[in-house]
């Protein structure tokens, strides 16, 4: 047991911690083993808080989510792709090449 006045406060704050460190921790595991489609992104709002109050390191995060995307066959939408798309040349790189697009009119003889 603790005998001084500042050992008491530091074992009610370590208790205070402790508790709020296991909730968050049960949170996680109960989140993770029962995560679907569904909830996806509610379990990655889980693991980022748990992250952030530093339950779990920040690279455990990254790599829970990316192991959850994986397990749940989640991919990214296509982008649309644009009718006309041109590629502008910089100062930087100057072999790139610049992609023009080129519109042919049709043109009628007179006869």
């Amino acid at each position: 047991m603790p005998i001084t006045k500042s050992a008491k406060k530091s074992l009610r704050v370590s208790q205070t911690k402790q508790a709020h460190n296991t909730k968050i921790r049960i949170a996680l595991e109960i989140g993770l083993k029962k995560a679907t489609k569904e909830t996806f992104s509610g379990v990655v709002s889980i693991i980022d808080k748990a992250a952030k109050h530093h339950v779990i390191h920040k690279n455990k995060a990254a790599r829970l989510k990316s192991q959850l995307v994986k397990r749940l066959a989640i991919t990214k939408p296509e982008p649309r792709a644009t009718k006309t798309q041109t590629v502008a040349k910089t100062k930087s790189s100057p072999k790139t090449k610049v992609k023009k697009t080129v519109t042919k009119k049709a043109t009628a003889k007179k006869a």
